[in-house]
């Protein structure tokens, strides 16, 4: 009786091998399709959090950039969490977390600064390359201008050091070519400065970092004017 049941009830036992292979294709396919959406969330929201980075520290009053970059800090922590092995996510928690300290100044910034350095650290350690190098460009900037021990982390060994690795990585950049540029500057190194200030106003800026990129340029031939 048993045997008619399962004869009378067409079930996956009585699939030939060919139907059940295509049955598993459709399955794991609507499953892909069904997370690609979930996979592809965080994207979209550091993209938006990114194009509002570059308006508050390219046009932004300087009266309302602080709270601006606080907003943005909040956004982004909150992808981090949700997110915590995006090395990307971490780059850009960062990057706001030094512009927001560069913001404030003085020794209400340091809260900031280190929050940057713990994030760039984490994300270097997923990707080692760092956003293409980004990663080491902001931390070789918050070792350069952040107070020395006993008050915070500031290194110009290390500043050098980080920045050595982001040319490595990308050498043409804007940005790290910029940094170096006045890292060298306040070291006295004034020809290297000359040389990487001309690089940085040379460079070509990147798709979606054009406004900052641009805003380095001219800070970069600015550089060279005083030198």
């Amino acid at each position: 009786m048993t045997s008619r049941r399962y004869a009378r009830s067409p079930s996956i036992l009585t699939r030939t091998p060919s139907a059940l292979r295509r049955s598993l294709v459709v399955a794991v396919s609507t499953a892909m399709l069904a997370a690609a959406p979930l996979a592809l969330a965080w994207q979209d929201e550091l993209a938006q959090i990114q194009q509002r980075w570059e308006t508050t520290t390219t046009s932004t009053p300087a009266s309302q950039r602080e709270a601006a970059l606080s907003g943005l800090i909040s956004e982004v922590d909150q992808l981090v969490q949700s997110n915590p092995n995006v090395s990307d996510l971490l780059v850009w928690e960062g990057i706001i977390q030094a512009s927001l300290a560069r913001e404030k100044g003085g020794l209400g910034a340091l809260d900031n600064a280190k929050a940057a350095r713990r994030a760039l650290e984490r994300a270097i350690s997923l990707d080692s390359n760092g956003m293409d190098g980004s990663a080491y460009v902001t931390l070789g900037a918050l070792y350069d201008r952040a107070p020395g021990w006993p008050v915070a982390f500031g290194d110009d060994d290390k500043a050098d050091e980080m920045f050595q690795r982001a040319l490595a990585i990308r050498p043409d950049g804007i940005d790290v070519n910029y940094y170096y540029a006045a890292y060298l500057a306040d070291e006295g190194r004034d020809g290297e400065a000359r040389e990487y200030a001309q690089k940085a106003v040379n460079g070509t800026p990147r798709s979606g970092r054009e406004a900052s990129d641009r805003a380095l340029q001219q800070q970069a031939q600015a550089l060279i004017s005083g030198l």
